[in-house]
């Protein structure tokens, strides 16, 4: 026992001169518990409404700022016409459109009956459900309000669906998964890849081989990116014959977009590899570094505008975000160029600088 005592003493202080291990050990729980308890809430705030009411009489109104006063949402514009609805859900500045009927309130007071049509983007299912059901229940409590010792009303909450009828849950992973496997098979491929050949010893040999060095990253990365391109098209494909997820929009513009994510996520894994000396750390840089974000903070599962405002500015440096709402843009909304540009410009200035900082690095490395 003294012996066991002994060696389990000399560990614990081989483990304390390890700086590294014991940060990892005791910050990382502390990171994923804080990261998991603020992003992975179904509560959602602030969420974006327009509002059409012919009407504007005394009830219409209380309607409107009852539902206001509760929290959830935020007045993004008032309309004029409902065919505004689509074009501002297509630039993603509403979530939902509350929709009254004309003579609203003198149609409630003389039959009892009046109509709301509640209009919702599901592009992201259990965010257009969530929102759909704070609805359905502010209204119910105004009615129970009004009609305390009073004659019964009763409103009719028609409810609209837009880009997902069914709130179908395929059309939210399918692009989310398509940012995941293309993230991590083009940047922890990469990664690995360029790494072996550093751990191995090999790199030094291809340097002083007649190609050049940028011919040596081309000659590493093209296979990964036509795996990765290759994938795009099966889950694509897939998506659309098996979940029957639609394509709205040109085949072109959305395969564009794949390859430009992909030739994001290998200058991102090519970055990693510059910075790893073993294929080990260069794994997890690029897992635990990219899997969690991709999932957590990109918009994937979790709707961004319910986490707090410093993850809201972190997501803003992940690339997936801005890939993800470009693809679901273009395959469930049918948007073209004009209302995605915004998202290729932010992916472009990523792709640049990823890759300046690589070859600055790998500059680096060479002297």
């Amino acid at each position: 026992m003294r012996r066991f005592s002994a060696f389990v003493v000399k560990e614990f202080r081989h483990l304390g001169r390890d700086i590294r291990t014991v940060l990892i050990i005791s910050l990382i729980p502390v990171i994923q518990l804080m990261l998991f308890g603020h992003v992975i809430t179904m509560e959602i705030k602030d969420a974006g409404i327009a509002v059409l009411d012919p009407s504007k009489d005394e009830i219409s109104t209380s309607i409107i700022n009852k539902v206001l006063s509760s929290g959830y949402f935020r007045l993004e514009t008032e309309m004029n016409s409902v065919t505004e609805i689509e074009s501002l859900f297509r630039k993603g500045k509403v979530r939902e459109a509350i929709v009254f009927e004309r003579n609203f309130g003198k149609n409630l007071m003389k039959t009892g009956t009046a109509h709301i049509q509640v209009i919702t983007d599901a592009s992201d299912p259990n965010t257009a459900g969530i929102l759909d059901n704070y609805t359905r229940n502010i209204i119910n409590t105004y009615l129970t309000e009004r009609s305390i010792g009073k004659l019964s009303v009763f409103i009719d909450v028609q409810h609209r669906m837009f880009y997902n009828e069914r709130l179908r849950s395929a059309n939210m992973f399918v692009p989310g998964t398509i940012a995941l496997i293309l993230m991590l098979i083009s940047t922890l491929m990469t990664s690995i890849s360029i790494t072996r050949e550093k751990e191995l010893g090999t790199m030094e040999i291809l340097l002083v081989s007649p190609l050049k060095p940028i011919q040596i990253i081309l000659g590493k990365v093209v296979p990964y990116m036509t795996l990765a391109f290759f994938d795009s098209i099966v889950i694509i494909a897939m998506g659309y014959f098996v979940f029957h997820v639609p394509v709205h929009r040109s085949i072109l513009l959305l395969f564009g977009l794949c390859l430009l994510y992909i030739f994001l996520a290998l200058s991102i894994g090519i970055l990693i590899s510059t910075i790893s000396k073993t294929q080990q750390v260069a794994m997890i840089i690029s897992l635990v570094g990219l899997m969690l974000p991709t999932v957590l903070l990109s918009g994937f599962i979790f709707p961004i505008d319910n986490m707090p405002k410093i993850l809201q500015f972190v997501s803003i440096f992940m690339p997936p975000r801005w890939f993800l709402s470009a693809l679901k843009d273009i395959m469930l909304k049918g948007v073209g160029l004009g209302y995605i540009w915004k998202d290729i410009v932010i992916l472009i200035s990523m792709l640049i600088g990823f890759i300046l900082l690589s070859v600055k690095n790998f500059r680096i490395r060479l002297s």
